[in-house]
């Protein structure tokens, strides 16, 4: 496999399990507003979009709606709260440790693009310790452009030192695929992340079960990538 292969993944429920932290961060932003707080079982769903959609989520949950002024104060206390509970129960899915070392060893390039804040992308990777593998951490406020713009993605892997002809992006929701397929770049999806629409039915280019299956995944997609564009 060629040393300059790129391996882009999203963050919130790809390669950790987060939603715990930000549902109990939304729930004490809901409560300080007077706000019914949302069930944990329900509260999965309203993840994936980032922070400012989970708020107007769980506002609209309770039958509310917020002025964008109001919602842009919640937003900044929701990221003020969110830093100090960053990984308190959130935790990688099974088998990222071990993929993230085979594809690290195997000479790929790693990145994450994420549409969670810069900052709390590398904080979260840090606290989970696999940060230092990766070329790129890239939140929504790391380009002009962020998910689903293509260039969010493009402009990840070209800050890893990659190039989009020989990347692969890893995702779990619409946005990832999205993006993925704006950008011409193959994507695999996990279907245990957040999405109100299973991954199946978003046309990817292939569905994993778990990571211990992404390296014949990825591999598979980068030859058949590299072959088309011979």
């Amino acid at each position: 496999m060629s040393h300059t292969a790129t391996i882009v993944f999203d963050l919130d429920g790809t390669l950790a399990d987060t939603a715990p932290d930000l549902i109990a961060t939304l729930n004490f932003i809901l409560v300080e507003e007077g706000l019914k707080p949302v069930p944990l079982d329900r509260a999965r769903d309203l993840v994936g979009a980032g922070g400012r959609a989970l708020l107007e989520r769980g506002i609209a949950a309770n039958g509310r709606t917020v002025s964008a002024a109001h919602l842009d104060t919640l937003y900044q206390r929701f990221l003020e709260v969110y830093a100090g509970r960053i990984a308190v129960e959130s935790r990688l899915f099974p088998g990222v440790a071990e993929a993230l070392e085979r594809f690290e060893a195997a000479g790929w390039r790693l990145a994450v693009c994420t549409n969670k804040v810069e900052r709390h992308s590398v904080m979260l990777l840090e606290a989970l310790g696999i940060a230092p593998r990766f070329h790129a951490i890239c939140g929504r406020d790391t380009f002009p452009f962020f998910k689903p713009d293509p260039r969010h993605l493009t402009m990840t892997i070209e800050a890893a030192g990659g190039v989009p002809d020989a990347a692969v992006m890893v995702g779990d929701s619409q946005t990832d695929i999205a993006t993925a397929k704006a950008a011409g770049i193959p994507v695999v999806a996990v279907p245990f992340g957040y999405t109100m629409t299973p991954v199946s039915e978003l046309d990817p280019d292939t569905i994993i079960e778990h990571f211990d299956h992404l390296w014949d995944a990825a591999t598979a997609l980068s030859r058949r990538t590299s072959l088309a564009r011979s």
